[in-house]
């Protein structure tokens, strides 16, 4: 019997895939924010999302401390979607821009990358530093913050049991991102699209622009009209740029070929 990964939650599988589509969720967040954002690809994609350790059926599970180890951890599930005959689309928001960038510098390093492609959204480049210490704060200052940010259901925040079963996870995520440091020069080699919204008041439109300088491949930027967490208000859209663009990788030649 094969044993189910635990990294990796399948939203929806095609007869004959054209691409596959792995989507990294937010702080505090789990593979279930995506599962409105499945049906929303087109014929042809698979589509799955990461179940970080410590909610939902992993509750149960130790916390995975820094984004480095979280990216470690990850890499095998995503290594054989990389090696697989179709294209390979990394997609992190927030937190899982972060987790997704280091992925991928991971799979680059194995040379298993000719046919991947990277989407970060809602997060400045690696190259652009901002201090922040959320994770030190008290519960409901912590629960503020996600309040602002627009991307934890209210009615789940006024359920006290409910709160204190996932505040772990949430301070654990905080904590990850905040101490988050790679090094400002460091490059992918695959193509790279940053989304933003254009009233992220945590991501500047030069901190969305300057991922450019993270990628020895193509880049791009796109942005759409709301806050950290447009694309709940744009799921359609996003997925459809997505697809447009993840559907057309080609093989790269890798570093020394011909060509």
């Amino acid at each position: 019997m094969v044993r189910k990964d635990p990294w990796v939650r399948e939203l929806r599988r095609s007869e004959r895939p054209t691409a596959h589509v792995v989507l990294l969720p937010h702080a505090g967040g789990a593979a279930t924010f995506f599962a409105s954002f499945a049906r929303h690809f087109p014929e042809g994609f698979d589509v799955s999302a990461v179940q970080y350790p410590g909610r939902q059926e992993r509750l149960g599970e130790p916390f995975v401390t820094t984004i480095e180890e979280l990216a470690d951890r990850l890499t095998p599930s995503c290594r054989r979607y990389a090696a697989d005959t179709v294209p390979l689309v990394l997609f992190g928001h927030s937190m899982g821009a972060a987790v997704a960038f280091e992925t991928a510098l991971r799979l680059a390093a194995e040379g298993t990358t000719a046919r991947c492609r990277l989407v970060v959204s809602g997060r400045s480049a690696p190259s652009v530093r901002r201090e922040s210490h959320v994770h030190r704060g008290t519960d409901r200052e912590i629960l503020d913050h996600l309040a602002e940010l627009g991307g934890t259901d209210t009615e789940v925040m006024r359920e006290p049991e409910l709160m204190s079963m996932i505040m772990p996870a949430i301070r654990n995520d905080y904590r990850a991102i905040e101490l988050y440091r790679p090094a400002a020069n460091v490059v992918v080699d695959m193509p790279v699209m940053c989304l933003t919204g254009d009233r992220d008041r945590w991501v500047t439109h030069e901190g969305a622009a300057a991922w450019k300088d993270h990628t020895s491949a193509d880049f791009r930027l796109r942005t759409f009209p709301g806050g950290h967490f447009y694309l709940t208000e744009h799921r359609e859209a996003v997925a459809r740029l997505v697809a447009e663009w993840g559907g057309s990788v080609r093989d790269r030649p890798s570093p020394g070929a011909d060509g």
